[in-house]
């Protein structure tokens, strides 16, 4: 069974870094394809509201990022670990949301239809 454990969320001021962690169990990390989601808050945790932020290929060492998070995000993987990481810089309020990680992502025309994903970790970017 795939399961996906995110963490490292949490009250953040504006400005400040985080480092999110996802850690994969049920399958074999170093083959699969990882992404990045958000969700704004107060958003039903169905597909279609949530933001695409960047994806990593397996065997494949430059993720793929959203023009919106270029040079604030960075996605790095631990295979020895089965661990995914997402470390955002300079943060700002509109970076508030529910962060998943997401196995086998798929999206179309834009729009994310689905993928395995964990419980998410809440950011909150305030003073």
């Amino acid at each position: 069974e795939v399961q996906l454990v995110e963490s490292g969320g949490g009250l953040v001021p504006p400005g400040g870094s985080l480092r999110l962690s996802c850690t994969a169990s049920g399958f074999t990390f170093n083959t699969a394809t990882m992404s990045w989601v958000r969700q704004a808050p107060g958003k039903d945790t169905n597909w279609k509201d949530a933001e695409w932020l960047s994806t990593i290929y397996p065997f494949t060492p430059n993720p793929h990022y959203a023009d919106s998070v270029k040079g604030r995000f960075t996605t790095s993987a631990d295979n020895n670990r089965d661990t995914l990481y997402l470390k955002i810089t300079n943060l700002k309020p509109e970076d508030s949301a529910v962060y998943y990680c997401v196995k086998d992502i798929t999206i179309l025309g834009g729009r994310i239809l689905g993928g395995n994903r964990g419980q998410g970790t809440q950011v909150t970017v305030s003073s």
